[in-house]
């Protein structure tokens, strides 16, 4: 541990570092750790489709097919739930979820003092979701106009019971960007904090004496973790793209 005490601390990992500082006319764009990791996700995300598409062999290579197997998951993924009127969505709705994926995979590398969980973070899976809703409200009123917020009012419902169901129904609405930000933030931080404490463990154990016979039930535990932060990993993409097609069915079917 370190002298200063906080050597295993299980919330550094997410702190934010100044990597390159930018000043443009007064306003700090300096290029932080969180940005770094951004821009490595992009290029890797970039050369990935490039190499696995750019060749379209007629026997596709193993790049190709899991490019493919990728494009034809979020394809179906787009047409249950949005339908075939949704499918001019699909290049945002797959930007989504290989983005946010790539994002928690980079995550789960371990490096200490490199590696950063970005989307452990509120304010960049907040954006995403505000980047989501913002689409849905501004392509609903595009193609239904006013008739878009019909939404709010449930069908079938006797009117004297609108006054009450309808502020529900905008509450709902409001809260679906917050579930969605909160949702994802919180599966990687919380993730990320206990494979944090059981590694620890398992470095305390090790250099405890007699104790170190203990070392490994922790170290298994954490072995354990990391398999099951993986395949948290993969599902929160996956939930978030899932649920980005369930707000934009709104905007492309309208009220009913």
């Amino acid at each position: 541990m370190a002298a200063d005490g906080h050597g295993h601390s299980p919330i550094e990992q997410f702190e934010i570092k100044e990597l390159l500082p930018i000043n443009i006319f007064g306003v700090d764009a300096s290029l932080t750790n969180s940005g770094a990791f951004m821009l490595v996700a992009l290029g890797i995300i970039f050369s990935f489709l490039y190499f696995s598409t750019g060749g379209r062999n007629l026997v596709p290579t193993r790049m190709q097919s899991v490019s493919e197997l990728i494009y034809e998951f979020v394809a179906n993924t787009v047409r249950e739930n949005v339908g075939t009127k949704g499918m001019h969505f699909f290049p945002f709705v797959f930007s989504i979820f290989i983005f946010v994926l790539v994002l928690n995979l980079l995550g789960m590398i371990p490096i200490p003092g490199i590696t950063f969980t970005v989307t452990s973070h509120i304010a960049v899976t907040a954006a995403l979701a505000l980047l989501v809703i913002g689409i849905v409200i501004a392509y609903g009123v595009y193609k239904h106009g006013l008739g878009f917020f019909g939404i709010f009012v449930p069908s079938g419902v006797p009117a004297a019971l609108l006054p009450l169901l309808v502020p529900i129904e905008i509450i709902s609405f409001i809260s679906r960007p917050i579930s969605l930000s909160v949702r994802l933030f919180a599966n990687m931080l919380a993730g990320h904090i206990a494979l944090k404490i059981f590694a620890g463990f398992v470095g305390l154990l090790l250099g405890a004496g007699f104790w170190s016979i203990l070392a490994p039930l922790p170290l298994a535990l954490t072995v354990a973790l990391t398999a099951l932060e993986l395949l948290v990993a993969v599902l929160q993409a996956y939930v978030f793209a899932v649920l980005t097609c369930i707000y934009l069915n709104d905007a492309v079917h309208g009220s009913h």
